[in-house]
Parts: C-alpha cells; structure tokens; sequence
C-alpha cells in the first residue's frame, strides 16, 4: 500500500539561495536511484526562513531509505548538502528525515461522517455537512 510522507528539515538562512540552486538541476544519478529506490512524486518545499518541507509517495519508507543509503551516489549527495542545514540529529541529511504525523485529514473524516450517516451527509444546522454554524 502506497503511503505519502511528510518530512521537514531546517536550511540555512544564509544557505538558502545556494540550495535552491543545487536543486534546479540535480544529478541525473541521483534521481534515477530515488526513483529505483521507490522515492515517488518526491518533492521538495522551502520558505524564505530555510523551512524545508519533503513530500513522497512509497510503499515502505524505511526499506526506501535504507535503499538510498546502500547507494554510493547517495552517500556523495549527502556529504555535499550536510553543510546546508542548521542541526542533523542523526548526522546526514536523509537520515535525520523523520515523517511528521498526520493530525487531520479531510476526505478520511468527511468518509467517517458521511458512513455514519448512512452515506447522507449531516446537514443539520450546525452539523459537519451544513453551511451555517
């Protein structure tokens, strides 16, 4: 089962324009072993501040990292962006991504509504489906 990722990482803020720049164009190596790595719809967000957000499809993080970190041109990217962030806990870039827990998610609560309900929305007024409060 596919699963989406949420990771957040600190830039820099003085590392920040630099680090977009190494983004524009990553090595072709590097995005072909994410991608056999099973890294999917991998995307990477990041604010003025240095707020770096990572979003990915897989079907087991753990095994897609641990396959990242058997590849040489993986261990190469990391020694390159490790200097572009504030604190690494677990020392490298990839390995300090720690997913960030879904608190909400609407489809998945207005499906829990909607099936209590006997699949008709709630549209009492004040109720989940209403417009008015």
């Amino acid at each position: 089962m596919t699963e989406r990722v949420v990771v957040t990482l600190q830039v820099r803020p003085d590392r920040v324009a630099e680090y977009r720049r190494r983004h524009a164009a990553v090595w072709p190596e590097m995005l072909r072993a994410l991608r056999a790595a099973g890294w999917n719809s991998y995307t990477l967000d990041l604010r003025p501040d240095g707020l770096l957000v990572g979003v990915l499809e897989t079907d087991d993080f753990p095994a897609a990292q641990a396959a990242m970190a058997a590849t040489e041109v993986n261990a190469r990217w990391q020694a390159e962006m490790g200097e572009f962030f504030v604190e690494l806990p677990a020392g490298s870039p990839d390995a300090s991504m720690v997913p960030l827990e879904r608190v909400f998610d609407l489809d998945a609560q207005l499906a829990a509504v909607d099936g209590a309900a006997g699949g008709e929305p709630d549209v009492s007024p004040g109720g989940p489906g209403s417009t008015r409060s």
